[in-house]
């Protein structure tokens, strides 16, 4: 932890040593006097290209120029243990998700998700997500009932759309992923649905992406193939003002990055969210990267996905992650 003076004087001796900086964070003390803004343009200007996660200490505002330089402000440290254990755990991660946000927040979302794809397809080819995979000893699927992965049900100019493996807790299997997008691709081509709203069956919405499956696809190439023609959410954003979600229980991984495209999304008080991906060695795949970020911002992205740590229905109320909260 070094404060925003200290900082400056070492990565000028780092940039002249011409080393990478060992896995973890920089942190940067801006606790004390303010930051002036000569300090915090010299500071921004060093920290281009860095590849640590860079998480500011402050309950004070920071210069624009500073905090549009570093990835995560925390008021104070009792989160910033949960951030650099994940980070030494997955370092290379942690690196490819600050930059992968610093980079969407100059690109629309088809690009955005492009980009995120892109990352993801890379991480898992990579050390930390095979290390993850080859320790991950998953139970067997259990039986599931019979019924199609999706309840429908038009009302009017209505259409509700209910996630329905319970037995799963609505996990984001490949029949539930292929099954969303074609009832969102047909509600884009029918002019007579004003309003599609999602929920889902059971004791929660969703905990993300069917951990079963994991590994199954080939390759990164047909990866990023599959996501770029099969992502939920990209045609979920596309339906703009006509979607809503409502959520209930946990929402975890692609269960929060889905609904967070929508123009609405409304919760019961028993909601939690979450982004474990980087104790796989990844990044948020589901479009959270973008989703999460254009609702919330940057900063509170990397919190969510640098720490892992799940994050209230009121706090999501009030970072804008939900709309509103139902009694």
């Amino acid at each position: 932890m070094l404060t925003p003076r200290d900082a400056e004087d070492w990565l000028r001796l780092q940039a002249l040593a011409g080393e990478l900086p060992e896995p973890g964070c920089l942190v940067l003390d801006c606790r004390g006097a303010g930051v002036s803004e000569r300090l915090s343009a010299s500071l921004a200007q060093l920290l281009v290209g860095w590849t640590q996660p860079v998480i500011a200490l402050t309950a004070q505002p920071l210069p624009r120029v500073l905090a549009r330089a570093v990835d995560c402000v925390l008021e104070d440290e009792r989160a910033l243990r949960a951030i650099e254990d994940n980070v030494r755990h997955a370092p290379i991660a942690a690196m490819s998700l600050v930059r992968l946000a610093r980079a969407i927040e100059q690109l629309d979302v088809d690009a955005g998700l492009d980009m995120e794809s892109v990352t993801y397809g890379c991480l898992q080819d990579g050390p930390e997500y095979k290390r993850w995979l080859a320790a991950h000893k998953p139970e067997p699927m259990p039986a599931l009932a019979d019924g199609p992965p999706l309840r429908l049900e038009r009302e009017g100019a209505m259409l509700r759309v209910s996630l329905n493996r319970p037995e799963l807790r609505n996990s984001m299997t490949v029949e539930m992923r292929d099954a969303l997008v074609e009832v969102f691709s047909m509600a884009l081509l029918d002019d007579s649905i004003v309003k599609v709203i999602l929920t889902g069956e059971g004791k929660c919405f969703s905990v993300g992406g069917e951990l079963r499956e994991f590994g199954q696809v080939a390759d990164a190439a047909t990866g990023h193939w599959i996501r770029a023609l099969r992502l939920p959410g990209r045609w979920l954003a596309r339906l703009g003002d006509r979607a809503e979600v409502r959520v209930h229980g946990a929402c975890i991984g692609a269960g929060v990055e889905l609904p967070a495209f929508a123009a609405r999304v409304t919760a019961v008080k028993n909601s939690y969210f979450q982004l474990p991906e980087l104790q796989f060695g990844l990044v948020p795949g589901a479009g959270g990267c973008v989703s999460i970020a254009r609702r919330i911002g940057r900063h509170r992205f990397n919190y969510m996905a640098l720490s892992g740590k799940r994050i209230s229905c009121q706090t999501a109320l009030d970072w804008g992650l939900v709309d509103e909260v139902l009694t």
